[in-house]
């Protein structure tokens, strides 16, 4: 289970002040933080034709955005892209247990969540 640690910011000041107002930003808020899912458990979720996704890169200074299904990640080399999956809250259910320190947000504000892993660069 994930513990978001907002020091002294409470969830109601955080809504009062914070959410959808000004960002925020949280240093280290996920303590002793680790992956739900790798890289390559995301790219495979990429793979799939239910799974939304894209990969965005930059190409000799030009921005690209393809759609998945992605795949062949071996043809967007070893820097300068990130992938970005949409829902995966819907296809992994440890990954989804990171919305839960947002639960005190009522459920038809949140979204998704989506998780993105990116190549230096």
């Amino acid at each position: 289970m994930y513990k978001l640690d907002f020091s002294d910011l409470t969830p109601e000041r955080f809504l009062a002040e914070f959410w959808q107002k000004k960002p925020l930003l949280l240093k280290q808020g996920f303590k002793h933080f680790t992956d739900p899912l790798s890289a390559d458990e995301l790219a495979g979720l990429a793979l799939e034709e239910e799974v939304e996704s894209r990969v965005v890169q930059c190409a000799n200074g030009n921005w690209q955005m393809e759609t998945g299904p992605i795949s062949d990640f071996s043809r967007f080399g070893e820097q300068d892209w990130t992938i970005l999956v949409q829902a995966v809250d819907h296809w992994h259910s440890e990954a989804a247990t990171l919305l839960d320190p947002f639960r005190f947000i009522p459920n038809w504000r949140i979204d998704d969540l989506m998780v993105s892993f990116s190549t230096p660069g």
